[in-house]
């Protein structure tokens, strides 16, 4: 277990529904130009949703500090004290740990300010590893390593934080309130959206079984890494829809393979079902290359 720090309040204001500043941008992640470019808002008493760009990221309120996950700073250093910013209008109390949800700098780059600011940082076990070897100068390591679970005890709020096997990367972590009933999942369950392009660093059969191990945990309310439409949380049943869509697609590849139809003819296929999904014109092609090299080439 991951212990707690005692700490001094300074003082707390009221909570931001809504901040924003000029000349922001995202992080090959489109959003609706009448958005601003950033927000936070509160999604529970505690748990607040910083959103930069297209990428977003939750943090949990207590007397004794503040449990802030990635840092979303990838090529926009102005995003992570932007973040720290919104913590401040909220609570003075002490930054205590920055947590990793995977290794992917578009949403971990740019953690020294929160370091500096004191906080422990924490990863899975894996995270640490790829990183350690990438040594990518915009990435603070992690402190404190995650192997297949782990909690945070901070202010009477407790946060799990979860291994749930290989799916976009080998090293995702789910942080489950298990009061508030809130999941905070990063980049394998899009809502209503398909997957980035080819599914890069992402494991299958794996990913399956990881969906299922989500659909077991207790939760109500999903905090997705990426914004859903209008900006919405998830629930369950997007977590179900997004295992729907990645068997429909695997079922249709298999089909192909076994026909000698991948990779060219099959990346031609179309999943009605699922058009109006985010990305689907962009993405649907890779999406269907990824799985044309399991069941194509074994890969």
């Amino acid at each position: 277990m991951l212990q707690s720090f005692a700490v001094l309040i300074f003082a707390v204001s009221s909570p931001i529904v809504l901040a924003q500043t000029p000349g922001a941008g995202t992080s090959g992640v489109a959003t609706p130009s009448a958005s601003p470019p950033f927000a936070t808002t509160k999604v529970a008493d505690n748990v607040y949703v910083f959103r930069y760009g297209g990428h977003q990221s939750m943090f949990v309120v207590t007397p004794e500090g503040v449990i802030a996950t990635d840092p979303i700073a990838y090529l926009r250093p102005q995003a992570a004290q932007t973040y720290i910013d919104e913590i401040r209008k909220i609570t003075r109390a002490p930054i205590k740990y920055l947590v990793y949800s995977h290794h992917h700098y578009d949403h971990i780059a740019g953690g020294k300010p929160f370091k500096d600011a004191g906080a422990l940082v924490v990863a899975h076990r894996n995270a640490r590893t790829k990183l350690e070897a990438l040594k990518y100068p915009d990435i603070v390591l992690p402190d404190m390593v995650v192997d297949q679970y782990s909690t945070l005890e901070l202010g009477g709020t407790r946060v799990d934080l979860i291994y749930v096997g290989r799916n976009h990367s080998d090293n995702s972590l789910v942080m489950l309130l298990p009061r508030e009933k809130i999941l905070f999942a990063v980049d394998f369950i899009p809502i209503q959206a398909v997957m980035w392009r080819d599914m890069p660093d992402g494991f299958l059969p794996d990913w399956f079984d990881s969906l299922d191990r989500v659909l077991a945990l207790d939760f109500t309310t999903l905090i997705p890494g990426h914004p859903g439409p209008g900006g919405r949380m998830g629930t369950k049943d997007d977590v179900r829809a997004v295992k729907e869509y990645l068997t429909d697609l695997s079922n249709a590849t298999r089909e192909l393979a076994n026909q000698g139809k991948c990779f060219d003819e099959a990346m031609k296929t179309k999943l009605p079902k699922y058009e109006n999904w985010g990305s689907y014109a962009n993405y649907l092609p890779g999406n269907i290359e990824r799985f044309c090299e399991y069941w194509g080439r074994g890969m």
